[in-house]
Parts: C-alpha cells; sequence; structure tokens
C-alpha cells in the first residue's frame, strides 16, 4: 500500500497531491546544493561509500535489513545494509584522507514515525586532525544556511520554533538531566563511568516517576531522555547536548578530564536530534570490547547479534585522531520548511 499525504486519502503519487507537496521538495534540492557547495568551500572530498556491509553497526539498539550476496558458485553469505557509513568512511581515513564528507541513504529497521523512517538520507563527514570545536561550528553553520537557503528566520517544528542565528546553548548531559529531570546521573555510576541501573531506578521513584521493569541504566537513560529532556532543546537557540557518559558512547573516545564522560555531543532544534557527533575513538582492543558490550545487550532485549567488521578494527590502527559527525538531513529539510512529518520532505516514501 502507497504512503498517503498526510493531508489526504489519496497515495502521495496523485497529481494533486504531489503538487501540493513539489516546493516542499524543490525546496530540499536547494538544500541539498547548498549543503554540497558548503562542503566543497570547506575543501570536503565527498566519497561514496557502499550501502551493503558484513556488519551494520554494532549499537545496541539500532536494527538493521538483512539480505544475501550470493558468489559465482551459487553459496550466499549474510550481508546488511548499513545503518550509517561511518566504518566505510574510517577505512577512507586510515587510508589517508583526511577531510570526507558522504550524502546518501541509509536504513534502519524498526523505525518509522513522524520523525524516522525506514530508509533516509545521512549527511556524515570527518575532519582528520581536528577536535570536535570545528565539526559542532560546521553543524551551526548548516543550520544556519538551511534557514538562509529557504528565506526563513526560524526553524520549526510543530508549535516549537528554534532562531538558528542565535548564540547557540551549550549544555552537558549531566547538566542537562539535573536541570529537567532532577537526576544527577553521575550518582549512579563509579569514577570510570561504570553504570549502575539500579541506582538511577531509586533516583526516579524518589521524584515520583514511574519505574518500568527493564531497569538497566541505558535503557532508563533512554527513557528520561526523551521524556524529560529532550523537549526542553532547540528552543528560541540551538542546543549543543554534549560529554554524554561513556556508556552511551561507543564510538567515542572518552574525555580527557573526566573518564565518565566521552566526546560525544548531539545538536538539536525545536526538541528534535539533528546531528549526532564525536570525537572518533582509534583503540582498537577498546573499540571491540565495547563492540561485544553492546552486542551481549542486543542480544538480550533483542535476541540477536551483528557480526563485528574485523576490516574496521584493523583500520583503526592506521586511523589518525579525527572527529565525524551524521546529520538527519530529511530532519534538517523538514524544520527549514516547517514539514510536519518526515514523509513530507521524500520525494518518493518507503511504501507501507
Amino acid at each position: 500500500m502507497s504512503s498517503p499525504h498526510p493531508l489526504s486519502a489519496s497515495p502521495w503519487w496523485t497529481p494533486s497531491v504531489h503538487a501540493d507537496r513539489r516546493p516542499i521538495l524543490v525546496a530540499r534540492n536547494r538544500i541539498e546544493a547548498a549543503v554540497r557547495g558548503y562542503l566543497a568551500t570547506e575543501a570536503f572530498l565527498l566519497v561514496d561509500p557502499p550501502g551493503l556491509q558484513r556488519s551494520p553497526g554494532n549499537e545496541a539498539h539500532l536494527h538493521a535489513f538483512g539480505t544475501q550476496m550470493i558468489g559465482n558458485d551459487g553459496v550466499g553469505q549474510a550481508m546488511y545494509l548499513h545503518t550509517s557509513p561511518e566504518f566505510s568512511m574510517k577505512k577512507l581515513l586510515a587510508a589517508g584522507e583526511t577531510r570526507i564528507a558522504s550524502l546518501g541513504h541509509v536504513w534502519r529497521n524498526r523505525e518509522r514515525s513522524a520523525l524516522h523512517h525506514p530508509e533516509f538520507t545521512l549527511l556524515e563527514w570527518y575532519r582528520a586532525g581536528d577536535s570536535y570545536e570545528p565539526i559542532i561550528a560546521d553543524c551551526v553553520a548548516l543550520l544556519r544556511l538551511a534557514a538562509v537557503t529557504t528565506g526563513v528566520k526560524a526553524l520549526i517544528y510543530k508549535k516549537r520554533r528554534c532562531d538558528p542565528f542565535a548564540q547557540p546553548e551549550r549544555l552537558s548531559v549531566v547538566e542537562a538531566f539535573a536541570r529537567y529531570a532532577g537526576i544527577d546521573l553521575f550518582a549512579s555510576m563509579d569514577g570510570e563511568g561504570v553504570t549502575d541501573g539500579k541506582a538511577l531506578a531509586r533516583q526516579m521513584a524518589a521524584l515520583g516517576m514511574a519505574v518500568p521493569a527493564d531497569t538497566s541504566w541505558s535503557y532508563l537513560f533512554s527513557l528520561i531522555l526523551t521524556e524529560k529532556v529532550e523537549p526542553h532543546l532547540g528552543l528560541e537557540a540551538i542546543t549543543v547536548l554534549d560529554r554524554y557518559p561513556a556508556a552511551e558512547a561507543a564510538l567515542a573516545r572518552r574525555a580527557p578530564d573526566d573518564r565518565r564522560v566521552s566526546e560525544r555531543f548531539e545538536l538539536y532544534a525545536c526538541g528534535v536530534e539533528l546531528a549526532n557527533g564525536f570525537g572518533e575513538l582509534t583503540d582498537a582492543d577498546e573499540q571491540r570490547r565495547r563492540f561485544v558490550a553492546e552486542m551481549d545487550e542486543k542480544q538480550r532485549i533483542y535476541g540477536e547479534r551483528y557480526p563485528i567488521d574485523e576490516d574496521f578494527l584493523k583500520a583503526l590502527a592506521l586511523m589518525p585522531q579525527a572527529s565525524g559527525v551524521a546529520l538527519g538531513f530529511d530532519r534538517l529539510v523538514m524544520l527549514a520548511t516547517a514539514a510536519p512529518r518526515i514523509e513530507a520532505v521524500l520525494w518518493a516514501p518507503v511504501a507501507e
């Protein structure tokens, strides 16, 4: 069944529905051209990673589309559509590239809502030799560029507004949890960042919050972030939510001044997460330990696990220090055009 226009019972390909959608889609193309121009000005080399991978990524709560690659001998091997081009792009950094970007499709299963689509466009870029401060500056510049390109003064999602030209707010995750949820995250972890779900659950109960049956620290963290914190972020000005707990940053290096937190940030506007960036981890042994822990958690919750990309771990030994970020391009278009759902900014939504 074809996906209907949000305001119509007719499919998106009906001429009258398409005519209503077309101005946003044309604006999407203008924003894409502006983004490509920015990348060129900043001397990024645009690369084209393959979508088909032996491992789609090793984060517990990301779900991939699986398939088989059949050889000339008729024998098949398990493959996946990538959830991010990260592994391929870091291999290119190991090969010697220093400033690369990709604008292409990625796939994530179990995700469909006003802000999620099973196939979507991700803008991902890396700066070798840089901290993640220039990457954050890139993100802010791109949000402003999208607004200028569409001729708007504010980014809008539903009734929330964000002025991308205002001074961005910089807020650590620990500060955000204390401010908006009354939660002391550091009280539920030790000096090495090892987490205690029961301690976090006790804080929630003391504050009158409902505590679910699954009291794993990661699950409770995500629940509080989604329900209590995110709705307050990126209102009026862009919010840079910084210094994630190390347990929630499987691909980021730890902060040099506090092992409990990592060099990971997310960028918010209108309560919507737009970008997720890191000071990249390059320690292969530590990365393997984190991947195994993530897959153990995935096995516990969902009863499945994905293989680890051994070539990727080998490449980390050659990869320079770098920072990188992934930005949801469709969401950026949504906010720049005040679209209510992600399907409104897709030329051809995936059939339901």
